[in-house]
This record gives C-alpha cells, sequence and structure tokens, in this order.
C-alpha cells in the first residue's frame, strides 16, 4: 500500500475531494489536523484511512510525532502535502527529517517562500520582474525611492497573500510605515499597473504540465483588503499562450514536479519602467493551487476535474482526462454591510441557470474574499461582467 500524509484534510472545506481521489487511485491517505474527529464532515472522514488529532498544527513536536505514529505503523511515506501555502515551509521541514523526497525540502523553501528570491528565478527563466529592495532603514528605503519614485509597494518578504501589503504614496506614509511596520523582513517594490493574472497548473514528474489554465483579477486583492471592498476573479475560459510560455519557463527554472501550482504575473496596463502595455512581468510563485474554491471554478471552466488530474499525476504520472467544453467561470464576493440592489433571492432567481456555488465565505478567508459568495459559468465573458455589474451594483 502506497502511503500518502495530508497535513489538514478538512481545510479548505472542498480539500477533502484531493484525498478522495488519492484514495481512488489506491493510495492510503493519513489524515493529520486540529479538528476533532467528531467534528470532520462525513466527507473528511470518508476521504481519509486514519486521522491523527493534533491539538495545534501550529506545533511542530506534536505534528512530527504524529508523522513517525503513521510512519511506525504504516511504514515508508511516499508523499506528504497540505496543498496550503500557510504550511508549505512546515511540509518542507517534515519531509527533510523523514527523508521524504517527493516534494521540496527545506533547503529548497527560501525560492519558494521568499519574494525577494523568486525574483532570482524568474529572472532565469527569461521572466520581466519588477525593481526591488529589502526594507532595511529609512536611508536604504528614500535610496530606493529616488530611483523608482512614489508610489512604491511594501509587504513581508515571506508573506500569504495580499496580507499586510501596503501602497506607499509620499514620505509621510512611508514614515508611518516603518514606524509601524512588524519585525519581519520586508520588500519594497516599484509601484507596477497591472492586471494580476495567474498560470494555474497541474505538473508531473518530469516538469511538464499535464493541465492548464489561468485566472484574472480586475481588482486589486490588495485594495480589497486594506479597503474592505468587495472581490471578484473568474477562471479562463482558455489559458493564454503568453502566460503558458512564461509559466512553463518559471516551472522549469523553479524546479518544479509533481505539483498543482499556481504563479501570479502581471499584465502591464501601460508602458512603464516594467515593460511595454500588455507586456507579462512576475509577481510571485505559490507551490499550490489557488486557494478556496478555485479548484472547483478550474473543474466549472473547463469540464474536468482536477482533484482526479492532480490524484493521477502522483499515483501514476500523467492522466487521461482532457479539457471538455469550456467556460467563464466568474467569482463575486459582496462585502457586508454594503446597500446592494439585487438580495441574495434576485441574484438566485435572476441567474439560476448560471450559478454553481452560493453561500458563506469562511471567516479566516473573508478578508481577501468577502463575506457573502457567488460562483457562476458563462459562455461569453460580455455575460460574466453583466453578472458582475448587476449583482454589484449598490443603491
Amino acid at each position: 500500500m502506497r502511503n500518502f500524509i495530508f497535513i489538514s484534510p478538512n481545510f479548505p472545506e472542498n480539500y477533502w475531494k484531493f484525498c478522495k481521489q488519492l484514495q481512488n487511485n489506491g493510495f492510503n491517505v493519513l489524515g493529520i489536523g486540529d479538528c476533532p474527529y467528531d467534528a470532520l464532515s462525513v466527507e473528511v472522514k470518508n476521504s481519509v484511512n486514519e486521522y491523527y488529532k493534533v491539538n495545534s498544527l501550529e506545533n511542530y513536536d506534536e505534528v512530527y510525532r504524529a508523522v513517525a505514529f503513521f510512519i511506525f505503523k504504516y511504514g515508508q511515506i511516499e508523499y506528504l502535502e497540505s496543498n496550503n501555502e500557510y504550511w508549505l515551509e512546515r511540509d518542507a521541514a517534515l519531509r527533510t527529517a523523514f527523508n521524504i523526497k517527493t516534494g521540496f525540502l527545506q533547503k529548497d523553501v527560501k525560492k519558494i517562500k521568499y519574494k525577494s528570491q523568486m525574483k532570482k528565478y524568474f529572472t532565469k527563466a527569461g521572466v520581466k520582474v519588477s525593481r526591488h529592495c529589502i526594507v532595511k532603514n529609512e536611508k536604504n528605503c528614500k535610496k530606493f525611492i529616488d530611483e523608482t519614485g512614489y508610489p512604491v509597494i511594501v509587504k513581508p518578504d515571506c508573506g500569504v497573500g495580499a496580507s499586510d501589503t501596503h501602497k506607499i504614496n509620499n514620505e509621510r506614509e512611508l514614515m508611518l510605515f516603518l514606524e509601524n511596520r512588524l519585525p519581519v523582513q520586508y520588500i519594497m517594490e516599484e509601484y507596477v499597473d497591472g492586471e494580476v493574472c495567474t498560470y494555474d497548473a497541474v505538473i508531473d514528474g518530469a516538469g511538464e504540465p499535464v493541465f492548464e489554465t489561468g485566472n484574472v483579477t480586475p481588482d486589486s486583492l490588495m485594495d480589497v483588503v486594506n479597503n474592505a471592498g468587495n472581490c471578484l476573479f473568474y477562471i479562463l475560459n482558455k489559458p493564454c499562450p503568453d502566460l503558458c510560455e512564461a509559466g512553463r519557463a518559471a516551472v522549469k527554472a523553479f524546479g518544479v514536479k509533481n505539483r498543482f501550482i499556481h504563479f501570479e504575473f502581471f499584465r502591464l496596463n501601460k508602458e512603464q519602467n516594467a515593460g511595454k502595455k500588455g507586456e507579462i512581468v512576475a509577481l510571485e510563485v505559490n507551490m499550490r493551487p489557488s486557494g478556496g474554491i478555485s479548484p472547483d471554478m478550474m473543474n466549472y471552466a473547463n469540464s474536468v476535474d482536477v482533484y482526479k488530474i492532480w490524484a493521477d499525476v502522483l499515483a501514476y504520472g500523467g492522466t487521461e482526462i482532457q479539457a471538455g467544453e469550456r467556460f467563464y467561470c466568474a467569482f463575486a464576493g459582496r462585502r457586508d454591510g454594503k446597500n446592494f440592489v439585487l438580495s441574495d433571492a434576485d441574484i438566485k432567481e435572476r441567474y439560476s441557470q448560471n450559478l454553481k456555488m452560493t453561500g458563506r465565505v469562511p471567516e479566516v478567508l473573508s478578508g481577501t474574499m468577502g463575506n457573502e459568495m457567488y460562483v457562476a459559468f458563462f459562455k461569453t465573458k460580455t455575460e460574466m461582467n453583466e453578472f458582475y455589474s448587476e449583482i454589484l451594483k449598490t443603491h
């Protein structure tokens, strides 16, 4: 029996689908989490062969003991994964400690978690990057800004998503940031005026993509988080050739194998130092699937099962699944407290033929994704844009 340890199979709540497809492909799936077993959903319980409850996934020693127990009971572990950005560094530490060589190890962490290091590998791949510096003090920040001008972006060099990311427009805001920054390393980047777009793919053991798609975020997630705005993004009906070219080159440069990835880029809105209008500039890599319900949205947009594609790659080295009919799949996250024209009931009635998912966004994700979500699919971009316009309209 091939053993697979899956960290936190219950969160996000759709990740049990990764485990179920692993089971279907013959893996003995061993879950480790901090949720009591009785509180797990039926789907999670049925998708793991055994579950080890720890008091806290933050406690490395507890999780270490859980892995050691599974090895003692079941023997060699072939894979250890969480598919979750928050635990990538922990996953690497555990693989290193237990000599599990089917994923990134501790020595690889810097290049996949630190934004300043990512730029080196994007450059190696031939993908343009924005200018940057590591925040040290007022002097080095001002020297960098003398070269780029305002605004600039500051964020933790090792961070998750758009959290603690700020746009600094003048010296007063710079001084305020320096006075109040957290005791972590920050990176400062020139401001890039561009639309965020992604290369999402499942990569096989030879470093080749077996499935490719991408999404677009018309509004900055940084602004959504900092200004408590609505969230919207969509899965493209087909991947963009230039994003695929940049994504594949980056996959080779980073040495990605047997992974579901989510690489982020800017498509420039105008000519600027970073490049010409329409060109691609690297933002960051995420060595895991796009977060939350994005895998389900990929399924709706491509008429596939990405959970099975990923599990097929890990079990068999490839998959026979091919994309079917294609759609645009739209996500809209409405923020509580706004006076929307259409009620929840209005939306469900008007878009009953398009809606695939609705409901409350988990609290831990609501800062980025809003509070009430609507996922719908459309044949054309025009139809999708009309959907966004109508459901986000306020009095």
